[in-house]
């Protein structure tokens, strides 16, 4: 069985950053999949579950009402190794295409006040499990460190 195409990037070189993961076309549309990366694989602590569900859940509520880009926003979760999140747009874009989206959408995450959307038994099957401050650390970390500074060695993935 052949690796997947995020299998064979070298995360030792891994920068956190804003990388295209991956372009398919559905139907005759490109759908580009971002790759967030907020911690560098293998070296820094991976990110908790708690502040990754709150970030999930206030990333993607920004994301779906955006007056641009929410008619464009198919999926906006978390990594499985929980050193960043995955963004799928509807279109064929680059990673410096979406830096304004995402400065916005990390600013509304690390500026939030009040209750995490979607924080309720209700409305979500693991709603105990939310960080907000940790959220809002790691969301300013990522503008500070990444978004606000972004550069080749950022939007590139390494050889």
């Amino acid at each position: 069985m052949d690796k997947i195409a995020s299998f064979t990037v070298n995360h030792l070189e891994l920068l956190p950053g804003v990388y295209v993961s991956r372009k398919d076309n559905v139907n005759g549309n490109i759908i580009t999949t971002f790759d967030l990366r907020f911690t560098r694989p293998n070296y820094e602590p991976v990110l908790n579950t708690a502040e990754v569900h709150a970030i999930e859940h206030l990333a993607a509520t920004f994301l779906r009402n955006h007056k641009e880009f929410g008619e464009k926003d198919i999926y906006f979760g978390p990594m499985g190794c929980r050193t960043g999140f995955y963004l799928i747009l509807s279109g064929d874009y680059k990673s410096t295409d979406i830096i304004d989206l995402l400065k916005e959408t990390f600013e509304f995450v690390a500026n939030f006040e009040g209750e995490v959307p979607g924080a309720k038994a209700r409305d979500c099957g693991n709603y105990l499990d939310m960080n907000l401050p940790m959220a809002k650390y790691i969301a300013k970390k990522y503008l500070e460190e990444v978004l606000y500074k972004i550069s080749e060695k950022n939007t590139n993935y390494p050889n």
